[in-house]
């Protein structure tokens, strides 16, 4: 190892919030490094605050820059949070892809439901398999999670190794795939652990997440017991849980019935890669009506609200092919996503209003989360021993309890970090020793907009305070040509007292245009910029909110 190479790490989206993972690792000196990427994900825009975006993901700018220098892009696992920016950002970078064979034919299945997605080659690594990629050697180790084929990565260099765990849990007796590699993980701790970089996500949770074997076992019991139709609805990455909800239904008598594009992908994907092995064919939604009610359950995505998934639709009774009557029965076999309250809420009513049951994990043990307790986090850094800890996937509050649980159980350095803060893990003291371009980027429609772009700042002004558009038409003596146009969207039609707001608004365009001194009025962007503010405080006055607004002069 050279004199002045080190060992560095940056986290560019994933810290401060859950989603939109994508964590970079360099190895070389100041002047040079090469980089290896972990993850590539999105989060979900927030329509409240983000109307109309689809989806987050982070500014790769920083690796566009360095595309040169980047050996590869490795994925932890197939989760839209780990790899749902990869078709949108990767011809941007055009690096290698590496991830095991179930995470690559998600991925595959992914690319081949968009329109004309870009080529990506994607390097299929064994689990439990290594790589070596420049001074990188990268190790596949097995974990525990709610998608199959999750593993932590054992990052090897001339410097040491960190342990980037991905996202995992302790599970004695996973449905689906093998426990968490507790032997793998002993034998690096005592080898010796630069840093662990670790899933922050329930580091606010005492004790430890209970089993997947026992919440089948939950789902089994109710969907027993029920005498009319059952539906569930999960994440549909969950293979787990899908095996699970198709073991209750053979032993109920019931045919299922997968209904929605999502669950019914990742149904293909696990028969291809044998994580359904043994389970019974399942059915199309067109045969659901030909089976009695004891006789069916219907598997379907919507478990977080979105309005055109499956179970949206079957609650406002706008599904062609499913239905459900009062007596019957749905179960939330999922936990509600931070943001989705509302629409999983408006669901659940609109169910329970019509006289359906509908069962979630507050009431019975129908949903674990894939993420690891306080208990499990001791756990991992007992094994691991590092010398430094860094708390990553996680809000302020998950990666400060991270951190305290840490230095309680006698971890000898940890580090809190933000996004585009890149640190030094060795050789020597471990610490934060540049900043890194970081930020946003919004899907909008099938544009990419950084967050400072005028679609997204105007549009979220839109929504909260509407918008004035204003037509002037004056002479050259600036004169007004004719009554000024004047449109008003999202804006009240009266105020308190009754009065029109288009008219105040028109009169008081009138007498600002005829109240300019003759010079501004003959110059159209002074023109313009004075009513433009005399409509933003006019409606300010008879409503309390100041709209966006746009002023057109037209010169006759």
């Amino acid at each position: 190892m050279a004199q002045d190479d080190e060992f560095t790490f940056a986290p560019l989206g994933g810290v401060g919030e859950i989603g939109m993972n994508l964590s970079i690792y360099g190895f070389g000196n100041r002047r040079q490094r090469a980089w290896l990427a972990v993850d590539l994900g999105v989060s979900f825009g927030d329509e409240e605050h983000l109307p109309g975006i689809d989806t987050i993901m982070p500014d790769i700018s920083f690796l566009v820059k360095e595309r040169k220098n980047l050996v590869g892009l490795v994925l932890t696992h197939a989760h839209e949070d780990h790899f749902g920016a990869i078709i949108d950002l990767w011809p941007k970078l055009k690096c290698p892809v590496y991830a095991t064979k179930f995470s690559a034919a998600l991925f595959e299945a992914k690319c081949a439901s968009e329109r004309n997605p870009p080529k990506i080659p994607v390097t299929v690594v064994p689990s439990g398999g290594r790589i070596e990629l420049g001074p990188f050697g990268v190790e596949f180790i097995p974990v525990a999670h709610s998608i199959p084929e999750s593993h932590a990565l054992a990052i090897h260099t001339a410097a040491g190794v960190a342990l980037h765990t991905g996202d995992w849990k302790l599970d004695p007796t996973p449905v689906t795939g093998p426990p968490t590699d507790e032997r793998r993980l002993r034998e690096l701790g005592d080898a010796g652990v630069l840093a662990l970089i670790g899933d922050s996500t329930n580091a606010v949770r005492d004790g430890r997440s209970p089993s997947e074997t026992e919440v089948a076992k939950t789902i089994t019991e109710l969907v027993k017991a029920a005498k009319g139709r059952v539906a569930v609805t999960t994440f549909a990455s969950n293979v787990a849980r899908l095996r699970a909800v198709a073991d209750a239904a053979r032993l109920s008598g019931r045919e299922v019935v997968v209904v929605g594009r999502a669950m019914e992908r990742v149904v293909q994907v696990a028969r291809e890669t044998g994580y359904l092995d043994g389970v019974q064919s399942f059915r199309g939604p067109d045969l659901y009506g030909h089976f009695p009610p004891d006789k069916v359950l219907a598997l379907c995505t919507g478990s977080q609200g979105e309005p055109r998934a499956a179970l949206s639709r079957i609650a406002n009774d706008d599904h062609p092919q499913v239905t459900l009557n009062k007596g019957d029965c749905v179960i939330f076999s999922s936990r509600t996503i931070p943001g989705n309250e509302k629409a999983v809420g408006s669901i659940i009513n609109g169910l329970i209003t019509q006289g359906i049951e509908v069962i979630t994990d507050r009431t019975h043990l129908v949903h674990v989360s894939g993420h690891p307790r306080r208990d499990e986090l001791k756990d991992m850094i007992g094994w691991v021993r590092p010398q430094l800890l860094i708390p990553v996937h996680g809000e302020a509050l998950h990666l400060f309890e991270h951190a305290k649980l840490a230095r309680s159980v006698g971890v000898p350095k940890v580090l809190i970090c933000r996004n585009g803060d890149l640190v030094k893990l060795g050789p020597s003291e471990p610490g934060i020793i540049e900043e890194l371009p970081s930020g946003r980027l919004y899907k909008d429609g099938n544009i990419l907009e950084d967050s400072k772009s005028r679609a997204v700042v105007e549009r979220r002004r839109m929504a909260f305070a509407g918008c004035a558009f204003v037509a002037i038409a004056v002479d050259e003596k600036g004169e007004l040509a004719d009554d000024p146009e004047i449109d008003l969207i999202g804006i009240p039609e009266k105020n308190m007292a009754g009065e029109v707001i288009d008219e105040i608004v028109f009169d008081a365009v009138v007498s600002t245009v005829e109240g300019l001194p003759r010079v501004r009025r003959r110059d159209p962007d002074a023109l313009a910029e004075s009513v433009r503010r005399t409509v933003r405080a006019a409606v300010n006055e008879q409503w309390g909110k100041k709209p966006l607004c746009f002023v057109h002069v037209l010169t006759v």
